[in-house]
Order: structure tokens, then C-alpha cells, then sequence
């Protein structure tokens, strides 16, 4: 139970795969989770213990592995392991499903990589933005960089238009702007879910540099965004709710689901729709007021 307080042996050169940006990214995320696990619950004894959670000696117990060499494996030594020993950690830790998801991806996949130059938004995805008023809808990278969005999405979330390019990435705004966050009513659940997603959405698409250089910047410009990354928490975005205390428009209601975008990997779609009808009449009256 997670705790409610908070192969081979001859591979031993270090992984370049899993270290990014000198960080030991496999090596932490075991780390962690080991420690919220609760040893009592698990049958392991409770004394003498230095350090919350489980020994590696107990993980790799778990998991049928050898003591050794899941040490290595935290430490960033060794090949990648196999898709069946990630599995044993998986249930050894009590990963959640988004969590074995992150875990098979920074075990087995480079975290380098080229990012695609420029993403290509087409007229038509773009009418397809258009007709989704008044539901607010965006379309983002796996950077979390916006490339269109709808007239609804720039009266209710953030008014993107007047943004510069390299400013339209949701967490930034998310972070650094004190209008946002001001206007977000749930802001630290909001960030806290954001950047969860971000972990598991960036391990799926090779793009290190970009990806490390955001998170260099949001980690100094903002205590929250340290904090919240140092946690390794991962979930999925999928859907939701959120609430908008709007300056013009009072407080609204939304609904979100997240769709991926087939042919165009790292593309994705986020619909927002008004959860009752005055959070639709109050939408209609911000995109009216912006003719």
C-alpha cells in the first residue's frame, strides 16, 4: 500500500538513454515511489528504518529481480531492462496505470531526439476550431506549446492573440502569469494535474532540448513548478473539470477531454465544454463582445 505519510549483472556501463540533462530520470522515479510505500502494510518489518518506504533490497525482492542489480537500475548503470522486468516493477511498486506507462517509456526509449521544425495546422482543423463555439478548444504540442486555438478559447482562457509565439506554452502561462493564475479557482489542484501530465506526455515524443530548456526556466521562475516537478508525480490528462473566475464574465463552468491527433504524433486536441447552459450563454456573450 502506498504510504499515507507522505539482468543482468555483466551490463554495467552507464545508460546514456536515461540520464537527461545529467539527471538520472529512471534512477529518481524508483527512488521516490519505493519511498511512498508503506513496508508494514507489505509485510516487511517497520524498525530501524533511516529513510521512508521500502529498501531496495525489498523492491527487488518484490519483483523477483536480484538485489544488485535493480541498485544499478536506480542508479542509472546497466542496459535497459525487458519489457517483462518493468512489468515486475511495475506491480512491485504499485505503479498506477499512468505510472507503468512513464516507467516503459524512460526505462526503454531515448529521451534525445529531434522535435518536429514546425507543426502544420491545416484549414481544415482549423474550421473544425472554429465550429466547436462555443466550446473553447486549443490544439497543443507535446511541449505543451499552442498552435491554434478558437475565438471561445481566446475569450475565456487566455487571450492568445496577443501573446508572443515562443509565450503561447500552457505551462507558462500557467505559472508565471499572475492573471491566470489568479483567475483559475482550483489553480493549485489546475497546476498540480498540469505538470503530471506533462511528465507522462514528454516521455512519449523524443524532444529533450526543448522540453529541459522549459523546464529549466518554469523551475526558476516559479517555487510552485519546482516544487510540483521534484514530486515525479505522473497521471493522465484525459478529462476533467475546470472553473474560470472570468473578470467580464463572472465564474464558468467547464468540461475538458484531450484527444490525440492521428498522423501528427505530439499533436493534441483539448475541447473545454460549458458544463451547464448559462456557462454556454455567459461564453456566448464574451465571443459576441470580441466581434
Amino acid at each position: 500500500m502506498r504510504s499515507v505519510a507522505s539482468e543482468n549483472s555483466s551490463q554495467i556501463a552507464k545508460s546514456d538513454f536515461r540520464v537527461r540533462d545529467g539527471e538520472n530520470i529512471l534512477g529518481l522515479f524508483l527512488k521516490d515511489r519505493r519511498a511512498r510505500l508503506d513496508p508494514g502494510a507489505l509485510g516487511f518489518p517497520t524498525q530501524r528504518r533511516r529513510t521512508p518506504g521500502l529498501r531496495r533490497e525489498e523492491v527487488a525482492q518484490r519483483a523477483n529481480v536480484s538485489a544488485t542489480w535493480y541498485t544499478w537500475l536506480e542508479q542509472g548503470r546497466g542496459g535497459a531492462p525487458s519489457v517483462d522486468v518493468i512489468d515486475r516493477l511495475s506491480n512491485a511498486l504499485m505503479l498506477t496505470p499512468a505510472e507503468r506507462e512513464y516507467l516503459h517509456k524512460i526505462a526503454r526509449m531515448p529521451v534525445t531526439g529531434r522535435p518536429p521544425t514546425a507543426y502544420e495546422i491545416t484549414d481544415r482543423q482549423r474550421r473544425m476550431l472554429d465550429a466547436l463555439s462555443p466550446c473553447p478548444a486549443y490544439i497543443k504540442t507535446a511541449a505543451w506549446d499552442l498552435v491554434a486555438w478558437n475565438a471561445a478559447a481566446n475569450a475565456v482562457l487566455t487571450d492568445y492573440t496577443s501573446l508572443a509565439p515562443h509565450e503561447r506554452n500552457i505551462l507558462r502561462i500557467l505559472f508565471l502569469d499572475p492573471e491566470t493564475r489568479r483567475g483559475l479557482v482550483h489553480w493549485e489542484r489546475d497546476a498540480r494535474h498540469a505538470v503530471e501530465t506533462f511528465r507522462l506526455e514528454t516521455s512519449r515524443t523524443p524532444m529533450a532540448e526543448p522540453v529541459q530548456s522549459l523546464i529549466r526556466e518554469l523551475s526558476d521562475g516559479s517555487e510552485d513548478f519546482a516544487r510540483m516537478w521534484r514530486e515525479h508525480d505522473v497521471s493522465y490528462y484525459a478529462q476533467g473539470r475546470k472553473i474560470v473566475d472570468h473578470p467580464d464574465a463572472g465564474t464558468i463552468h467547464l468540461d475538458y477531454s484531450s484527444f490525440s491527433i492521428d498522423e501528427q504524433p505530439g499533436l493534441g486536441l483539448v475541447i473545454y465544454a460549458p458544463a451547464t447552459a448559462a456557462d454556454q450563454t455567459r461564453i456566448l456573450e464574451l465571443c459576441r463582445d470580441l466581434r
